[in-house]
């Protein structure tokens, strides 16, 4: 679960790491009581969503007077923020964030993130902030910094000061660090996050170090331990399509090709988007719709892959362990009828009670393909997205 740059700068703010003080606004007038409490000379305006390259896409907005900043909050709030991260149908902004313009010297990039590859938690850090760290690791290696944590000892003062004076900083700064890393250690482990990325961690003009933009991203999967941080989510920042499928218990993630998957199984899901695309064709979604599967929730997944206008075919590729083919067969049948199927459908059966399922199908008098195996199965969906 992602959070809005305010939402991840409260966090930080309650770990000890300097931010600077802004105020969020949903309106216009609203953002100018806010720079007027902020009392600066100058402010920044950010646009809040869930998605990077605000700046370039005219997200983030310097103001020298009160009155620009209720101009800003007025041309962003209501709009949609299109990045090369979101995509070009971008992201709505329902609020800003407003805050007092900081003098920078410097920008750097840090982050803490749970690397999978090493079973560690990771800093990286980058004397090159401010850009994208994806850039900087592609184009210039060298500059990335590294350093794991060893779970049972913690985040140790020499890891802390090796990264600080490779950035260049001095004594204090370092020192200053230090007390960063550890309130964005204590944070990843506190809230059971994945990444907290500050980005740019700049040196003011001062000499001090500010987060001036801050992403935290949340393991969806221990949300049930923190409901204080549940209900910071924004649903219009995600998939209408991603939420439905949460209330129905389905793993389901847009994709953006045209090939509909519905498949039981996470290893058989990927297995299937891998034969497509190997084969040619381009996954809409990945859809997993679990190994215990009732015809209901059958029925539901098939409704949501077809919600995508984009989708061509759709493939159906199930494995009869725990679930039976022949309930997955009754789930198809009642979507296909209740959404009034309209593109071509391939469907693979096997396992428990596969012969009944197909039997099933072959009397529905839908218009569907059955597949012999995987490979087959894979053919003919790129084959019917293709109009072949």
């Amino acid at each position: 679960m992602h959070l809005h740059e305010y939402q991840a700068k409260t966090l930080l703010a309650a770990h000890g790491v300097p931010v600077p003080q802004g105020r969020v606004a949903d309106s216009a007038d609203a953002a100018a009581a806010a720079a007027d409490a902020l009392g600066a000379t100058g402010w920044v305006v950010k646009a809040q969503v869930h998605t990077g390259g605000r700046g370039k896409a005219g997200g983030v907005r310097r103001c020298a007077s009160v009155a620009e900043v209720a101009d800003a909050a007025q041309a962003l709030i209501g709009t949609r923020l299109s990045t090369h991260q979101s995509g070009p149908a971008g992201l709505p902004v329902a609020q800003v964030l407003v805050e007092a313009a900081t003098g920078v010297a410097r920008e750097l990039y840090l982050a803490a993130l749970v690397d999978r590859a090493a079973g560690r938690v990771a800093f990286m850090a980058s004397a090159t902030g401010g850009m994208d760290i994806e850039a900087v690791a592609a184009e210039s290696p060298e500059r990335l910094l590294l350093t794991h944590v060893e779970p049972a000892l913690g985040l140790l003062p020499w890891q802390a000061r090796r990264l600080g004076y490779a950035l260049g900083l001095d004594k204090a700064q370092v020192s200053a660090l230090g007390g960063i890393l550890q309130g964005l250690y204590q944070l990843l482990q506190g809230a059971d996050a994945t990444l907290v990325e500050i980005n740019p961690l700049v040196l003011t003009e001062d000499g001090g170090l500010l987060a001036l933009d801050a992403k935290v991203d949340l393991d969806d999967n221990a949300l049930y331990r923190h409901a204080d941080l549940a209900a910071l989510r924004d649903p219009i920042q995600e998939d209408p399509r991603e939420l439905a499928a949460a209330t129905h218990q389905l793993s389901y993630i847009a994709l953006d090709g045209d090939i509909g998957c519905m498949v039981n199984g996470a290893g058989l899901a990927m297995a299937t988007m891998d034969l497509v695309q190997l084969h040619g064709g381009h996954p809409a979604n990945f859809l997993d719709v679990g190994g215990g599967a009732s015809a209901e929730r059958v029925a539901e997944a098939f409704k949501l892959i077809l919600s995508d206008g984009h989708v061509r075919a759709v493939l159906v590729n199930i494995f009869g362990g725990i679930v039976r083919c022949d309930l997955i067969a009754e789930g198809i049948i009642a979507a296909a009828r209740e959404v009034a199927l309209d593109v071509p459908l391939v469907v693979r059966l096997e396992g428990t009670r596969a012969a009944e399922g197909l039997a099933l199908l072959a009397d529905s008098g839908l218009a569907l393909t059955t597949a012999s195996s995987l490979t087959d199965a894979a053919q003919r969906a790129v084959a019917a997205a293709a109009g072949a």
